[in-house]
């Protein structure tokens, strides 16, 4: 199984990702970014963002269906995608390699993320934070086709381990 989450930069991704690592028996987390770092080496850096290079949707889908494949268990995968054909060709090659997916997205207010952006202690630095506050108009777009795609949860208030604990709660349910 594939626990995707999905949303825009200071949402709780990677903190929730890993308290349901912790949660979850036989759980890893899975970071399509570095499938991203590795096709800058081969291909270059791109344009905008390494999710515009084809091979890295592919590789993703394959890469994770190889190590589910070989080790069993859950991947969860903190990973904004804001691109709606990008995130249909993930989830049809998941769905067609047969892996189960859950997809959601981790909301929070937009002052919450600006706050959350400005407060980060990201070793990247300034730099960074602007190209993540940049992203909040692209999310707050691709949120129209997210609210159908994926199950949302709101995390303005909510800490990741009670994120993690909500979303092992809807994971059980069907």
């Amino acid at each position: 199984m594939i626990i995707w989450l999905n949303g825009a930069f200071g949402a709780g991704k990677t903190t929730t990702a890993k308290e349901l690592t912790t949660l979850l028996p036989d759980a890893r987390l899975f970071d399509p970014e570095q499938v991203g770092y590795m096709l800058w080496h081969v291909l270059g850096k791109p344009a905008h963002d390494f999710q515009e290079f084809p091979p890295w949707r592919g590789l993703v889908v394959e890469t994770a269906r190889q190590v589910l494949d070989h080790v069993g268990g859950t991947l969860v995968v903190p990973q904004t995608v804001l691109e709606k054909p990008y995130w249909r060709e993930i989830r049809t090659g998941l769905v067609q390699a047969g892996i189960p997916l859950r997809h959601f997205v981790l909301h929070a207010g937009h002052n919450t993320l600006v706050q959350r952006i400005q407060n980060d202690t990201d070793p990247e630095g300034i730099g960074a934070r602007r190209r993540r506050l940049d992203h909040l108009d692209d999310y707050d777009h691709a949120l129209l086709w997210l609210r159908r795609e994926a199950e949302l949860i709101d995390t303005t208030d909510s800490p990741p381990p009670t994120v993690a604990k909500q979303i092992m709660g809807m994971i059980r349910t069907p």
